[in-house]
């Protein structure tokens, strides 16, 4: 109840679309609930990012042959529910490719290899806004380098037209 309630007023008040529920067989009732009230959802396994601190670190999941078939079997339950697409995050690419060839509902990738039905590309990775790229991502620019430079410029131009504490 409090699910539904939460996730309609996401789509009334926030005006999502959706909402994505991460966990398969956990979370397969609340998928369910929501998709029977009318609540459009996108599943999400592998690295769920809320659940970070109990997985401890960023790392892939899924490597042990029991942890694969674990997602496989999340995968096919969050199907089951009602949902209308699944995230596979940090899921080895041989994995992610098997998951999706046994799937009727599409797959979005990010750091799962070029298995999937789509791909996550985050802009901040691919404009090279923080100081590290994940090693499934692609930099494309330094943006982070390039506004840093022209901080650097500008507080160098005005701290030296500027000392002796005159107008700024």
């Amino acid at each position: 109840e409090e699910a539904v309630a939460n996730a309609g007023r996401f789509l009334r008040e926030a005006g999502a679309q959706a909402v994505k529920i991460e966990g398969g067989v956990r979370s397969a009732r609340v998928i369910e609930t929501l998709v029977k009230a009318g609540i459009p959802v996108m599943g999400h396994i592998g690295l769920t990012p809320q659940a970070i601190n109990a997985i401890g670190k960023v790392r892939v999941q899924g490597k042990t042959r029991e942890a694969a078939r674990a997602l496989l079997a999340d995968a096919l339950a969050i199907q089951e529910a009602g949902a209308f697409a699944i995230v596979l995050e940090l899921v080895p690419a041989q994995l992610a490719a098997a998951i999706t060839a046994r799937l009727r509902i599409p797959t979005i990738g990010i750091g799962a290899g070029a298995g999937c039905d789509g791909q996550v590309q985050v802009v901040t990775d691919l404009l090279g806004w923080s100081e590290t790229t994940p090693r499934h991502a692609k930099r494309y620019a330094d943006l982070r380098g390039t506004i840093l430079a022209a901080v650097v410029g500008v507080a160098g131009r005005f701290g030296r037209r500027h000392r002796g504490g005159g107008r700024r």
